[in-house]
């Protein structure tokens, strides 16, 4: 499933290098070159912050276990309740 508003050669290509990384150890290598540390940490955030959310935490619990501001608490409720699920896909994988 493709989104229109990403549908892109060269996004298909980042994608498609993310899913050649076979562990841990290649994804912070190859995300250290690509990205600030604090993107990787923002990505990261989110992630626990939609884990917290599945859970029922409170934004108040949230702010205190991640940092992470309301309005990025915010951001990815409306993406758990109205997005495509990608959160969800990502963490039930994962196993959390």
């Amino acid at each position: 499933m493709q989104l229109k508003k990403l549908n892109d050669k060269t996004i298909d290509q980042l994608f498609e290098a993310i899913l050649t990384l076979k562990t841990v150890d290649e994804c912070y290598i190859f995300f250290d070159d690509l990205c600030t540390v604090n993107e990787i940490q923002s990505l990261a955030q989110r992630l626990e912050v939609a884990r917290l959310l599945g859970q029922g935490a409170t934004y108040s619990q949230i702010e205190a276990e991640t940092g992470a501001s309301t309005a990025t608490i915010s951001r990815v409720k409306r993406c758990l309740n109205y997005g495509t699920d990608g959160y969800r896909l990502a963490l039930g994988r994962l196993g959390r």
